[in-house]
């Protein structure tokens, strides 16, 4: 039987935790940011709930370095809880990663769209009344190809990638940041909240487990650590994409707000580069960003690909869902059934058109604060030092909290209709597939 190839490093496992973290939510949904919480409340909202995710990215450091394992989540609750709690950890864990694919694959035809209007042409129907353009559709559906062929074929192609396009994002986003706070004005701030204080950043606090999911997607590529690499390397590139991506975060909402007054830009297409380009006068800064956006989009997009096809290979592995899943490809070492199986099933959601963006944002949300805190109960039932105990109690805390805000009605920014019904159509999937799989041994690389 062969093994995945074990080619990566301490960079790659950055890169593929923060690049999975960061996509393009910091220019398609700015707006929505900043009329949830303001300026302000914006940032403290990011702040604040990404230094909450400290503690889980400390317990997924331990687990991953005590359990290499690509299943993730399944494979620490499989420890201490019985084999329906594991399944229906990894089958939410793999909502998180993978509904980002097609999120990722409509988007990138409206970053097109912007800069190429005549994209929005040839409407073949509409869903949520919004359109769904061919020219389009055809955008995503050939990233989502090149993705698949790129995945298939091997992990160090895939990792190399992700490096390129991940420093690529940030020094671009140095290049814009810099020259908006060169044009731009304190006066442009206000209104620093948009609600009173606390349920500003609540409601900004509510999507940052959905943003800044990602980190944890270290573990789902652990069996592909070089033979060389440190254990130690997992939390040291956990922690670093967490603190990275905070910083990434807030920089970019006060980057926006200081650049021009925010509040008249509500409702405009992509507000941050309408922002940049109303202070600067220069469509040259919109090129910039765009160009960013799409790099920060296909290596978020990649990213997400990996994790996702990880993680439900595992499960194939451990007999959670159908064997067939846990093939790998004998020259390539690419669970090539699993990337396959992601890649049309990207493909096929994106028909869903722009429609399937606002309830992926709420529902991916859960499903990965339901994931940490499994994570962070297995943890505490596994740890043996006191501290330990401590840190995975407040893990569990943090992402039971994130979970609570968005089920309890009542709470500002909870679950609606849609919200509901896409999650009730995964559970029921989850509950479908789980009959095709049949328990068998589990195999992993160490």
């Amino acid at each position: 039987m062969a093994n995945l190839a074990r080619q990566l490093r301490v960079v790659d496992y950055f890169t593929l935790g923060w690049g999975t973290m960061v996509g393009v939510g910091w220019l398609v949904v700015m707006d929505d940011w900043l009329s949830r919480g303001g300026c302000l409340g914006g940032v403290l909202g990011f702040a604040v709930g990404g230094a909450l995710l400290l503690p889980i990215g400390y317990v997924y450091g331990q687990l991953v370095s005590a359990m290499p394992d690509a299943s993730g989540e399944v494979a620490y609750t499989a420890r201490v809880f019985p084999r329906s709690v594991s399944y229906a950890t990894g089958w939410m864990m793999l909502l998180a990663y993978f509904i980002v694919c097609p999120w990722e694959a409509v988007a990138i035809g409206r970053i097109f769209a912007y800069v190429f209007p005549t994209l929005d042409s040839f409407a073949l129907y509409e869903i949520g009344g919004r359109p769904v353009y061919l020219p389009r559709l055809i955008i995503g559906l050939a990233l989502t190809s090149l993705l698949t062929i790129l995945n298939y074929r091997g992990v160090r192609l895939s990792a190399t990638f992700q490096n390129w396009t991940a420093f690529g994002t940030l020094a671009l986003c140095v290049v814009f940041a810099a020259a908006g706070a060169s044009k731009g004005s304190a006066r442009n701030l206000p209104p620093l909240f948009t609600h009173g204080k606390f349920v500003s950043i609540l409601l900004v606090w509510q999507i940052v487990p959905y943003f800044m999911t990602g980190y944890e997607s270290v573990g789902k590529a652990a069996e592909e650590a070089n033979p060389d690499f440190r254990h130690d390397g997992f939390f040291i590139a956990i922690a670093t994409a967490i603190l990275v991506g905070i910083a990434f975060y807030c920089s970019v909402i006060a980057a926006v707000a200081y650049a021009a007054p925010w509040r008249e830009l509500l409702g405009t297409n992509f507000l941050t580069a309408t922002a940049f380009q109303r202070a600067t006068g220069s469509r040259w800064i919109v090129r910039v960003i765009l160009a960013a956006a799409v790099l920060s989009l296909v290596k978020c997009f990649n990213g997400n690909f990996v994790a996702s096809s990880r993680l439900l290979f595992a499960m194939g592995r451990r007999g959670l869902v159908n064997s067939q899943l846990a093939e790998v490809h004998r020259m390539n070492q690419t669970p090539s059934i699993a990337v396959m199986c992601v890649g049309i099933a990207t493909a096929l959601c994106m028909f869903l058109g722009d429609a399937i963006l606002v309830p992926i944002t709420e529902v991916g949300s859960v499903a990965a604060a339901l994931g940490w805190f499994a994570a962070c109960a297995a943890y505490l039932r596994i740890a043996w030092s006191v501290p330990g105990k401590v840190v995975a109690v407040v893990g569990a805390t943090v992402a039971g909290a994130m979970v609570l805000m968005k089920l309890l009605p009542g709470v500002p920014g909870n679950f609606h209709s849609y919200e509901w019904m896409a999650l009730a159509v995964w559970v029921s999937l989850g509950a479908v597939l789980a009959r095709g799989g049949k328990r068998s041994p589990v195999h992993t690389q160490t």
